[in-house]
């Protein structure tokens, strides 16, 4: 599957060129015309049919849902309510929901039904309850980046992708809770000073991941349809894994960082992604289109339309898995699902399957280590000064050794020569099937090796920048906590990556409620 750009001809203008293509103009980009308009032949009125047999609202599929919302079966004001009785019942015992703001969206939900009583509709979610990570900017609503010199911030702008989902019609209950600037949970995933720790629905003496830890509990416990996460080394993935949701981190250039506290630029730019966590991998397609696309702010956004997943045959893929990176192996528990998933693919009779992994992982990791703190994490005082921080969460790593302007140097060549003999290897494959992290969901209690850039198995793609996504695949034979597993596509093909999670939750059944 050849990913590589179309050639611009000699003499043709880059703008006629990507109109021509079908990249052009801002309406044209939407995500490829909002995937033709969520598929127009399909669902209720017209837009995307729901295959999820779930009956609760709280616990069914913002697609499943948005549809009987727009079939009148069920008003916004009764999915509201709901939600947030739902979050008053199960927030003090998990701390995922940290800033409410419930009187707000009971007046948009009566909007969104007075509105649908006159035939007008906002759009693909209209009243659909959502939270959103609080790294996020949320205008009107108390967005701490959980850094204590934002502790009272209310922004007067919306985020890009939370104002697209807003235009979309969903409807904001809170903010879910985030380590310090997303990066200051250190071994104990979602912990701040401003709201302190947050914890997993399925067994509340472990971690919800993080640093969408908050996100991931919340959808998972059944208190939001969706919730708007960050990726710089897995904050996505990994709580998608530990609450037994889906995620996906996008290819980076797809999704803008615009709003978020870690946003677009800067030395470290290309490791950080924005995307989707939910229950059901039917509402990746449906908040993907929403989401994706040029928003004239972040300069690394890239104009390329979103596939369809519907579109995409399985049984033609290339597919490589790998069981351990060499480095950390995960539990034997979690190999097996690597394996089980392998094996699914097989039954279905799939164009090749073979073990093999990207070239230099090790290597990889090890660069990206150093080049971590080559400025002696510099940035990381800088955003505390930039917000007023004057006392950081103890997570938050300010330890770095400085390199020389001619050591950085070399790292970015090293680190770029490796990504470019991966992007080579990539081109047998279609998609890379793989471990999302080395364990079983985490203790509160523990403690992060030292040599824990080994044990990541979701950083590699934000080096990359590859599109990867995780699902739940089975449940840990110790206290019932979730399994998942990971899949990487070429980049660009987000699409090959969303068709895949979506075959392998139809062999597994993915999300389950939890007894919380």
């Amino acid at each position: 599957m050849n990913t590589r750009p179309v050639q611009r001809p000699a003499g043709q203008s880059r703008r006629s060129f990507l109109r021509q293509a079908g990249y052009g103009t801002a309406a044209v980009f939407v995500a490829s015309s909002m995937l033709s308009r969520l598929r127009a032949a399909e669902g209720t009125a017209g837009y995307l049919a729901s295959s999820d047999a779930t009956d609760d609202p709280l616990y069914m599929s913002a697609t499943k849902l948005a549809g009987l919302i727009r079939a009148k079966k069920i008003s916004a004001v009764e999915v509201v309510k709901l939600h947030i009785a739902r979050i008053e019942a199960v927030n003090p015992k998990i701390n995922a929901v940290v800033a409410k703001c419930y009187e707000r969206a009971l007046a948009e939900a009566e909007e969104a039904d007075a509105l649908l009583a006159k035939g007008k509709l906002k759009g693909a979610l209209h009243g659909v309850p959502m939270t959103i990570k609080d790294s996020f900017d949320t205008a009107g609503v108390v967005s701490t980046g959980g850094t204590l010199g934002r502790k009272g911030f209310v922004p007067g702008k919306d985020a890009t992708i939370v104002a697209r989902a807003r235009a979309a019609g969903a409807i904001l209950l809170g903010k879910s809770n985030t380590p310090e600037f997303t990066l200051g949970g250190g071994g104990k995933g979602t912990v701040n000073l401003v709201y302190g720790l947050s914890k997993n629905p399925y067994n509340v003496n472990y971690q919800p991941s993080g640093s969408s830890g908050g996100a991931g509990a919340i959808v998972a416990a059944g208190g939001a349809s969706f919730d708007l996460g960050s990726d710089y080394g897995g904050s996505i993935r990994g709580p998608a894994f530990a609450n037994g949701i889906v995620g996906i981190k996008p290819t980076y250039g797809l999704v803008p960082r615009t709003g978020h506290i870690v946003g677009y630029g800067g030395a470290f730019d290309t490791f950080q992604e924005t995307g989707p966590l939910a229950r059901r991998v039917e509402d990746m397609t449906l908040l993907m289109p929403i989401l994706a696309g040029p928003d004239d702010s972040d300069a690394a956004m890239c104009p390329v339309p979103l596939g369809d997943p519907a579109k995409v045959d399985l049984k033609k893929l290339r597919i490589c898995y790998y069981t351990t990176n060499g480095q950390m192996a995960p539990t034997a528990e979690l190999q097996a699902t690597v394996k089980q998933t392998v094996a699914y693919f097989e039954s279905l009779g799939v164009a090749s399957i073979k073990e093999d992994a990207p070239p230099k992982m090790k290597e990889l990791a090890e660069i990206r280590q150093k080049f971590n703190g080559a400025d002696g994490r510099e940035h990381m005082r800088r955003m505390l000064k930039l917000h007023g921080t004057i006392q950081a969460s103890p997570g938050l790593n300010l330890a770095g050794d400085v390199v020389s302007s001619a050591e950085f140097t070399k790292l970015c060549e090293e680190m770029d020569a490796i990504k470019s003999e991966q992007l080579a290897w990539f081109e047998q494959y279609d998609l890379i099937i793989c471990p999302a992290s080395n364990q079983a969901p985490i203790p509160l209690d523990w403690e992060r090796p030292k040599n824990w850039s080994g044990a990541s198995y979701t950083s590699q793609y934000n080096t990359t920048g590859w599109p990867a996504g995780v699902v739940r695949c089975g449940t840990a034979e110790k206290d019932g906590l979730p399994l998942g597993i990971q899949v990487v596509g070429q980049p660009w093909r987000d699409d090959v990556v969303i068709a895949a999670l979506g075959f392998i939750e139809s062999k597994t059944g993915g999300y389950k409620k939890p007894a919380i």
